[in-house]
C-alpha cells in the first residue's frame, strides 16, 4: 500500500530556534518542513515550493508579516496561520483582515497548534491559482508583483497594478465597472466610472501596442472589461 504525499509546511521565522523545534515536531507528525527567515524568500518558497500550510511570523527582518500575508493573499489560498509574539488585539485584526486564516501567540503548546493546523487544512479551499500569468508577451509574475511585456519590466502605479491583478484573477470573464471600482478601489467608488477609464487607459498606453485597439484589456461597452485569456 502506497503511502499518500506528505504535507508541505512553510515554516517564516527569523529565530532560528524557533524553527529547530517546530521541524522535528512537524516531521514527526508526517510533514515535510520547508523554512524561510525573510518576507521575500517566503514569497519565493510559496511561489517555487508550493506549500500545503504557511506559519509565518510577523516580526519579520524585511517586512511585517500583514504584509507577506497580503501579497500572497495576491494569488494563492494556501492557509496561512500567523505564530507571534505580538497578542495585542489590533495585530491580530490586520493579519487576519489581511488574509491569515488563524493566529497563535508565543509562547504556543504544540498540541494546541498541531490541532489548529488540521483545521485549518480541513477548511482550506483547492487552490486554483498561479504565482505566474502568461497572455501573449504579456508575463505578470505575482509573487515578486512584476509585470513584463517582451521581457521588459513594466512600471506599474500600485493602483495600475491592483486594477490589472483583479483582471488576470478573472481572466476571460466580463468585470462590470462597479465590480472593479469596489475591488480595485473599495466600497463607496462604484460610480466613480471616470476614475476606472483614466486608470485602464493609462493601463492601456503601458501594456498595449496600440491602446486605441487594445488586444489585451477589450472593453465590453456599457457593461465593463475583460482580459482577454
Amino acid at each position: 500500500m502506497e503511502k499518500k504525499d506528505k504535507l508541505r509546511v512553510l515554516v517564516v521565522d527569523d529565530e532560528r530556534a524557533i524553527r529547530r523545534f517546530l521541524r522535528p515536531v512537524l516531521e514527526a507528525h508526517q510533514y515535510t518542513v520547508m523554512e524561510a527567515e525573510t518576507g521575500a524568500a517566503a514569497l519565493t518558497a510559496a511561489a517555487t515550493g508550493h506549500p500545503d500550510l504557511i506559519i509565518l511570523d510577523l516580526g519579520l527582518p524585511d517586512m511585517e508579516g500583514t504584509e507577506v500575508t497580503r501579497r500572497l493573499r495576491e494569488w494563492t489560498t494556501v492557509p496561512i496561520f500567523i505564530l507571534s509574539v505580538r497578542e495585542q488585539e489590533n495585530d491580530k485584526i490586520a493579519a487576519l483582515d489581511a488574509g491569515a486564516d488563524d493566529y497563535l501567540t508565543k509562547p504556543f503548546g504544540m498540541g494546541e497548534l498541531l490541532a489548529r493546523l488540521r483545521v485549518a487544512l480541513r477548511r482550506r479551499v483547492q487552490p486554483d491559482a498561479r504565482a505566474r500569468f502568461e497572455v501573449g508577451a504579456l508575463v505578470v509574475d505575482f509573487a515578486r508583483r512584476l509585470v513584463t511585456l517582451d521581457q521588459h519590466e513594466v512600471a506599474l502605479t500600485p493602483t495600475e497594478y491592483d486594477l490589472l491583478r483583479v483582471l488576470v484573477q478573472n481572466a476571460g470573464k466580463v468585470l462590470t465597472h462597479h465590480q472593479l471600482l469596489r475591488q480595485v478601489w473599495g466600497p463607496g467608488y462604484e460610480n466613480e466610472l471616470h476614475l476606472l477609464r483614466v486608470n485602464v487607459s493609462n493601463l492601456r498606453h503601458k501594456i498595449e501596442t496600440n491602446p486605441s485597439r487594445p488586444h489585451y484589456i477589450v472593453t465590453e461597452p456599457g457593461v465593463g472589461y475583460r482580459l482577454r485569456a
